[in-house]
């Protein structure tokens, strides 16, 4: 393999697939370019597809360089919960809430919302792991050429308690209710850990990424304590980490928000390889102060901003943040992706000027 140097560090040659410039970036080796990911509701890849003159999403991601994961899940056997032929297995209603420009499924209804005791919590009708199909990851697979990083399941249990419970009760919970708290959580953490345990055997040792995820942080700072968070979520991130690792897949780890006080316990404790999404105008996350102080340790993914530079900056503005994050990044290791979701709101032109700026630019720096 031909190296070639650029700011000391060392670049391949040749043209790497998406799923070799991420395990080549994982595992600190040399790439041909710095890799690209891409989140955005469904309203903005369907606009991208038409606009683009793509004829799906496969067509869309070379068209503009992105190094897009492939998502393998399985399949709930289940029409509906059980107990209500309007819930998801959960137990939660949903609602289309229409914004203007696209529409989201927000909680209509929190089946755990008049839960009162623990024995309330537990006579909730949880979910089975048996209740899914998992031969479906297998079958997607064996059909799968390579091309593209496999992905496969997200743990974020207190979002979910947050449906289940409604987000002002599920705080409080936490605060001056430990008991219910432990109980909910723990029977979310009993599903998903079996759940994905079944989820990463089916892969066969082909799933190479996962999510482990909650937001801990606000536009502001912390939305919860450093002694909450280890009291309440940090012991089974660690088991979930653990259990991912044992399949031989990485570990991706998602906080919007000022979210720095919890880096260090992600980082040393959970283990955490890849933090997304660095959204650097909130406190504590400025890019260079992260770099400095993780950068050897962690991959950056995200950073180029979705509240501010994509929806409301021009194609300069766009090309500028690219620039600057390129600059700030140049010792570290960092995957080009949005703060989150890119909006309806954001013009096309913005979109394709970031893709096609980091894949220029990104050629000529590498990591």
């Amino acid at each position: 393999m031909d190296e070639n140097y650029t700011y000391g560090v060392p670049t391949v040659s040749y043209t790497m697939t998406p799923r070799e410039r991420w395990l080549a970036l994982l595992a600190g080796k040399p790439v041909d370019r710095i890799p690209t990911d891409y989140q955005a509701t469904d309203e903005v890849t369907a606009r991208l597809v038409v606009e683009l003159g793509c004829a799906d999403e496969d067509e869309l991601w070379p068209r503009l360089h992105i190094d897009a994961r492939k998502y393998v899940e399985s399949r709930w056997k289940l029409p509906h919960h059980p107990d209500d032929p309007e819930a998801d297995m959960w137990g939660v209603r949903y609602q289309s809430v229409d914004y203007g420009t696209g529409t989201y499924e927000e909680p209509l209804y929190h089946p755990l919302g008049a839960a009162q005791t623990v024995a309330d919590i537990h006579a909730h009708r949880w979910p089975d792991p048996d209740e899914s199909d998992y031969d479906v990851i297998t079958r997607t697979l064996d059909e799968d050429d390579r091309y593209r990083p496999i992905h496969s399941c997200v743990y974020e249990p207190f979002l979910l308690y947050c449906y289940m419970r409604g987000l002002e009760l599920a705080y409080e919970d936490l605060a001056i209710r430990p008991e219910l708290a432990d109980a909910i959580l723990g029977h979310i953490f009993d599903y998903y850990y079996e759940h994905q345990r079944r989820c990463f055997e089916a892969g066969g040792g082909r799933i190479d990424l996962t999510w482990v995820a909650e937001d801990l942080g606000s536009q502001t700072g912390p939305l919860v304590s450093l002694d909450m968070y280890r009291r309440f979520f940090l012991p089974h991130q660690i088991k979930m980490a653990e259990l991912a690792r044992s399949f031989g897949i990485h570990v991706m780890y998602h906080t919007d928000g000022a979210a720095r006080l919890f880096l260090p316990d992600l980082i040393d404790r959970v283990g955490i390889e890849i933090l997304n999404p660095v959204q650097w105008r909130c406190p504590g996350m400025e890019r260079e102060g992260l770099v400095a102080d993780f950068g050897e340790r962690i991959i950056f993914h995200g950073s180029i901003d979705n509240q501010q530079t994509l929806p409301f900056g021009n194609v300069d503005d766009v090309v500028a943040e690219v620039r600057e994050s390129i600059e700030i990044y140049k010792d570290a290791r960092w995957i080009c992706n949005p703060c989150h979701n890119i909006q309806p709101v954001t013009p096309t032109e913005n979109i394709v000027a970031m893709y096609e700026t980091i894949h220029e630019l990104g050629k000529r720096w590498g990591m």
